[in-house]
């Protein structure tokens, strides 16, 4: 078996914005980079064994912190990025509304197997792009414990499959940002969730 510490990245600009973000690398804000050197600290004295995170700017400046905590060297890959959102990419909600009315009324049905113009995955091959990604590091580093930084789409694919939940509808768990969401990956390849959204560190940060 393999744990996981599973973090999404600290807070961008865009995040509050609600403007989708995809794989743009957008870099976190002030808040963000206090949310992450506040995550540094707070897993600074756990034992981690390897340190993977998304290679996108957000992510890597959200991993800096707690590499400099750990001494450990991050590995980098494009293979735990957020879904990738096309033409939405860089839109908040109400462009979207306004320039891709159509398209926009396609993607809220959430519908897995619907991939929106632009070069975007549709979510069944986001999760098997994250799932597959998530399963090879378990078993190369088999009985380890891996901190992992991403994104909260890559958090809500590991959410539903733990849970046995369809691909199809709105997310449903809670994905804070920096929040700390311990996952064991058994041998056989089944997720189960040991503790999801403790984001205590960060609660009391103040733009």
């Amino acid at each position: 078996m393999t744990e996981l510490i599973l973090i999404r990245h600290g807070e961008t600009d865009w995040n509050r914005r609600q403007c989708f973000q995809g794989h743009l690398d957008v870099p976190l804000n002030g808040r963000g980079l206090a949310q992450a050197e506040r995550l540094g600290a707070r897993l600074a004295a756990e034992r981690i064994d390897a340190l993977v995170v998304s290679d996108l700017m957000r992510t890597r400046q959200t991993a800096t912190p707690l590499a400099d905590q750990t001494k450990l060297v991050p590995s980098y890959t494009p293979t735990l990025r957020e879904q990738a959102f096309g033409i939405l990419e860089g839109l908040t909600f109400e462009d979207i509304r306004v320039q891709h009315p159509a398209e926009f009324a396609l993607w809220a049905k959430h519908e897995p197997d619907y991939a929106l113009p632009g070069g975007a995955e549709s979510r069944t091959l986001f999760h098997r792009r994250v799932i597959a990604a998530l399963q090879q590091l378990a078993t190369q580093h088999s009985g380890q414990r891996l901190a992992v930084v991403t994104h909260g789409g890559v958090l809500d694919m590991v959410w539903r499959t733990a849970k046995g939940l369809s691909l199809h509808g709105a997310r449903e768990c809670a994905i804070p940002n920096t929040g700390i969401n311990r996952v064991q990956l058994k041998d056989g390849g089944a997720f189960e969730i040991l503790g999801w959204a403790d984001d205590e560190h960060v609660r009391d940060l103040t733009d």
